[in-house]
C-alpha cells in the first residue's frame, strides 16, 4: 500500500484538498491559440474553444489529432509552446486551489490492485478532505452496482467493473468540472446507460461541467449539448450536433404516397425542384436528397400537382455520418 501511495503522491493532481469556494464566470474551461510541437512536429496548431458552465462538452478526432495532448495541457500535465488552456481562469499546473474542483478519469482508472474498492475511495476520500466518507463511498457503491465487491482486492475486478469504480472515484469530491476519456470503455449496454443518465444528471442537477472524450459518437450525439471535432491538431468543426446536421452536406427523405399509380408523376415533378437530387421510386412512393433541411418546397409541389402525401419521413444524418465526412475531406 505505501508503495503505491507513493506512486500517485508524486503526482500533484492527487495531493489536493477540497474546496468550497464557487466560480461565477460563464466560461469554465478556455483554451485560445493552443500551440503544441514534439520533435519539430506541430500537434496543435493554434486550437481555440470555450466551454461553459454546465455544459457537455464532445472531444472528438482520430487518434493523433491531438486530443490527449489537449487534455493533458488543460489538466496542467504539459505545457503548450503558446496559447493558453485555463479552467476557471486559472492554469491548473499552478493553481492547487484549482485542482480541487476538477475530476479526471483518463485510460487509467487510478487505482491500486492490491487495496479493495473500499479502501481505494477511502484513500482518495481523505487526499480531498471529504466531509462525510462514509455516505459518500457507501452513496457511490450502490450506484456504480458495487456494494457487495466493497471488501474485494481491485486486482481481482474485470475491466469494467475497474473502470465503474474509476468513475466513482473521479466523482468522489463532487467536482465542479469532470474530464472524461472513453469512460464507458469496457462497459456493457446497462452499464454504458448507467452513466449516460449519471452524466447528464450531473449536468442538469449540479452544474456540472463534463469534458467528453469518446469514439463512441453515437453516445456523444445522445448527450452532448456542443462537440469539437479535430484532425491534424486543427478544429474542424465546433458547434451543436443539430447545427452539424443542418450546415453540412444533405438530407434524405422518403416520401410515401397514398396512391402508388402516382410514383411516376412524382418523380416528373419533384426532380426539377432546386436543391432536389437523387429521386428513386419505391414500392410505396419514392426517395430524394435535399441539399438543405427544409422538405416544404417538395411536400407544396406534388400537394399543387394534387398528387396526396401518406408520409414524408426524413433520414436525419447521424454525427458518425458528419465525422466521416470530415475526416473524408481531410484526407
Amino acid at each position: 500500500m505505501n508503495k503505491q501511495r507513493k506512486k500517485y503522491e508524486s503526482s500533484v493532481f492527487f495531493r489536493i484538498p477540497l474546496m468550497k469556494e464557487s466560480y461565477p464566470m460563464e466560461n469554465v474551461v478556455s483554451v485560445h491559440n493552443l500551440i503544441k510541437t514534439f520533435d519539430k512536429k506541430p500537434v496543435l496548431s493554434g486550437i481555440t474553444f470555450d466551454v461553459s458552465r454546465g455544459e457537455i462538452f464532445g472531444f472528438l478526432g482520430p487518434n493523433g489529432s491531438g486530443k490527449t495532448t489537449t487534455i493533458r495541457i488543460l489538466l496542467g500535465l504539459l505545457r503548450p509552446d503558446s496559447g493558453s488552456a485555463l479552467v476557471f481562469r486559472e492554469s491548473l499546473e499552478t493553481s492547487d486551489k484549482t485542482r480541487g474542483r476538477v475530476g479526471v478519469l483518463l485510460e487509467n482508472n487510478g487505482l491500486f490492485d492490491k487495496l479493495t474498492a473500499y479502501e481505494n475511495l477511502v484513500y482518495y476520500a481523505e487526499l480531498y478532505d471529504i466531509p462525510d466518507i462514509q455516505e459518500r463511498i457507501s452513496e457511490l457503491l450502490e450506484f456504480t452496482d458495487l456494494s457487495s465487491r466493497k471488501d474485494t482486492l481491485v486486482g481481482t475486478f474485470s475491466t469494467g467493473m475497474k473502470r465503474k469504480l474509476g468513475i466513482a472515484r473521479a466523482i468522489l469530491h463532487r467536482p465542479k468540472v469532470l474530464f472524461l476519456d472513453e469512460p464507458t470503455s469496457s462497459l456493457d449496454p446497462e452499464a454504458q446507460k448507467m452513466v449516460r443518465d449519471l452524466i447528464l444528471n450531473l449536468s442538469k442537477d449540479e452544474s456540472m461541467t463534463v469534458f467528453f472524450c469518446s469514439h463512441n459518437l453515437d453516445e456523444i450525439q445522445k448527450i452532448c449539448s456542443r462537440v469539437a471535432i479535430l484532425h491534424g491538431g486543427k478544429i474542424k468543426a465546433l458547434d451543436s450536433v443539430e447545427n452539424l446536421r443542418k450546415n453540412r452536406g444533405v438530407t434524405s427523405v422518403r416520401i410515401t404516397l397514398s396512391d402508388v399509380n402516382q410514383i411516376d408523376e412524382a418523380l416528373s415533378v419533384v426532380s426539377t425542384i432546386p436543391g432536389v437530387s437523387d429521386c428513386t421510386g419505391t414500392k410505396t412512393g419514392f426517395s430524394l436528397t435535399l441539399s438543405g433541411s427544409s422538405t416544404s418546397p417538395v411536400i407544396s409541389r406534388l400537394c399543387n400537382a394534387e398528387i396526396p402525401i401518406e408520409e414524408v419521413v426524413k433520414d436525419r444524418r447521424s454525427l458518425e455520418d458528419i465525422y466521416i465526412e470530415i475526416m473524408r475531406e481531410e484526407a
